[in-house]
């Protein structure tokens, strides 16, 4: 049972987590107004991130985790990406093996950040990619925004950029990246219809709903998703796996649209033959740290 004072070092460093290197006036200075500077800008951000991660540990496997909130005009995903970074070094030992990719209005204000584009997804993958030992580490990557019944996940920051990231476009940048371990979720509506992209051997993608289904929680109301909270917040602050993670969140998520009057989303899970073991392994070898609050209302 963890003590009072590594308990509280680790809420400290979970908070620190949110806040980042991404706070220094230089990256808060540059003009909204110009995409060639802000694209600069996110390059210099997400190298500064990769540069600050500790270093892979050779006949370790270590857990890197990626974060992408993909539509800036809700804060709920903002939250949920920012927490599920701050989740991955606290609880999970990623141990600031991290980033985040954020639409939101102040990650070019107040608290900036890289923003959430196909561009800087693939450039945080290539990088993380060359930190990694591809035969022995896991990535995690959890992308939260709106989805559509094409199946195609929202990019968005208000005038500034609308366009969509189809699975293909995911995949190849997974591929491109040479990243071989896949732990995906992908918290979207209908985002079931990304699972026969992404599925290799190697991969594990949890989706939030069918691909015929919508899912709900979404708003300028809510802190977090119905899926969000059932599976970061909940879910994977309890004991077991991410797998038992999921399972968790399916029954909860099922059990509030029933109480709701929701057509259910039922949330997806699909686990490669060969990430299964994988998965177990590194599991089994995690020590994980205390349940992190979430940071805002619910």
């Amino acid at each position: 049972m963890p003590g009072p004072v590594r308990t509280a070092g680790l809420r400290l460093l979970a908070a620190g987590l949110l806040a980042w290197l991404w706070l220094s006036p230089a990256a808060a200075q540059v003009p909204a107004c110009d995409a060639d500077a802000v694209a600069a800008r996110d390059r210099q951000l997400i190298d500064a991130r990769l540069q600050e991660m500790p270093a892979q540990r050779p006949g370790l496997p270590d857990l890197y985790a990626l974060g992408f909130a993909g539509d800036g005009d809700e804060n709920v995903f903002r939250n949920e990406v920012a927490y599920f970074e701050a989740l991955a070094t606290a609880r999970y030992g990623a141990d600031g093996r991290t980033l985040a990719l954020v639409n939101h209005p102040d990650s070019l204000a107040q608290a900036p950040r890289p923003l959430a584009t196909l561009d800087n997804l693939r450039h945080a993958l290539a990088g993380i990619a060359r930190a990694m030992d591809p035969d022995e580490d896991l990535l995690l990557l959890y992308l939260a925004t709106h989805g559509s019944r094409q199946h195609e996940l929202s990019i968005r920051l208000g005038d500034r950029f609308d366009v969509a990231l189809k699975p293909a476009q995911l995949r190849a940048a997974l591929d491109d990246a040479g990243i071989r371990h896949r732990l995906l979720i992908v918290s979207a509506c209908f985002s079931g219809g990304f699972i026969p992209a992404l599925a290799t051997p190697d991969t594990l993608v949890i989706a939030a709903a069918r691909r015929d289904r919508p899912s709900f929680g979404c708003g300028d109301s809510a802190s977090a998703t119905y899926f969000g909270r059932a599976l970061l917040v909940e879910g994977m602050n309890r004991d077991g796996g991410l797998v038992e993670a999921f399972e968790y969140a399916k029954r909860q998520v099922a059990r509030r649209e029933t109480m709701e009057g929701h057509t259910p989303s039922e949330p997806q899970l699909w686990i490669g033959e060969d990430i299964r073991p994988r998965l177990q392994a590194w599991e089994d070898r995690l020590v994980r740290g205390p349940a992190l609050p979430y940071p805002h209302p619910l």
